[in-house]
């Protein structure tokens, strides 16, 4: 089976981690000149549909998993598949169903997801959303980062905050959790620009933005911060950053939403999205730091199982739908 994994972005782990558990080659395929103006989005994703194409015949593929949004990147598979055999899988991610900007497009997303093989969602509220054909919920999968010794050596409690600065980040209540705890340490990570100015010129000593880091050094800071820290304002939000951390057995600090309670039952402390909850919740790992470590440690071995089991079911998905 020859697979490949088109992601119109210029980065993505899930993409990329999916893709090595699945045995396929993953490509980004992104056209970051062109921006997403509105004077120039058309032809940005018409120069990425024709570079998809393109992978799909390079290639030869049998099998290709596409990450949405975009709804047009599942859309240019969809295409290709009507004149060439290709079972395709849309990895649907929470923004392609819950978006404004991307829920005038359902009855194109709904199109694209009755003629895939399988959708993936993160859990079954966006399963319902889909509205038509077969689902697999994949909640999480198993990363694997290189890692540097950029952030081995710390001499504070440290906590990663992952964040990409989007709408749905309670940024402001973070910042104001870390001027409570002087005596740790927050590493933010992402690219700031979007961070409004009067945070990034404000910020407490103990905060610092790394801005977006490279992959060895993203692995260091996961694997040797004391805990990880994801947030979103967003229900129905699976957090890929947290999970990164506990498949590197590093505890969590996340949301307290049910599917997050769900996915995240040990080895994490689950706040509401307030600057005092926020201190509380990084005060409880502190006071047990080797028991939060051990949480998140046994928390990754039942994850590593739980993978298996969709990873098998993924499989005889494509087996049962392939050509005859």
């Amino acid at each position: 089976m020859r697979a490949v994994f088109i992601s119109w972005a210029p980065h993505c782990s899930r993409s990329d981690n999916i893709a090595r558990e699945l045995g396929a080659r993953s490509y980004m395929v992104y056209n970051e000149r062109l921006g997403s103006r509105p004077a120039t989005i058309l032809y940005k994703y018409l120069w990425q549909a024709v570079e998809t194409f393109k992978v799909l015949h390079r290639e030869k593929a049998d099998v290709a998993f596409v990450m949405t949004p975009p709804v047009f990147a599942g859309l240019s598979l969809y295409l290709y598949s009507l004149f060439r055999p290709l079972q395709y899988v849309v990895d649907i991610h929470t923004a392609a169903l819950l978006m404004p900007r991307w829920k005038r497009l359902q009855w194109l997303q709904r199109h694209v997801c009755r003629k895939a093989a399988t959708t993936m969602v993160t859990n079954d509220h966006l399963a319902s959303l889909v509205g038509g054909g077969h689902t697999t919920i994949v909640r999480d999968v198993p990363v694997q980062y290189p890692c540097s010794e950029r952030f081995a050596a710390k001499d504070k409690f440290t906590v990663a905050v992952i964040c990409s600065f989007n709408y749905d980040e309670p940024i402001d209540q973070i910042l104001q959790a870390a001027a409570q705890l002087p005596e740790v340490q927050f590493l933010f990570t992402g690219d700031p620009t979007p961070l409004d100015p009067k945070l990034r010129d404000n910020l407490p000593a103990n905060a610092r933005l790394t801005g977006f880091l490279s992959s060895p050094d993203y692995g260091s800071l996961l694997t040797h911060a004391d805990a990880v820290m994801s947030l979103t304002t967003r229900d129905h939000t699976m957090l890929r950053g947290a999970y990164e951390a506990i498949y590197l057995s590093t505890p969590v600090v996340v949301s307290n939403w049910s599917l997050l309670q769900q996915a995240f039952d040990e080895g994490a402390v689950h706040v509401d999205n307030t600057a005092p909850d926020i201190a509380a919740g990084i005060r409880r790992i502190q006071a047990d730091s080797a028991g939060f470590r051990r949480g998140a440690a046994s928390l990754r071995q039942r994850k590593l199982q739980q993978w298996g089991e969709v990873k098998r079911r993924i499989e005889e998905r494509l087996a049962l739908k392939a050509p005859r």
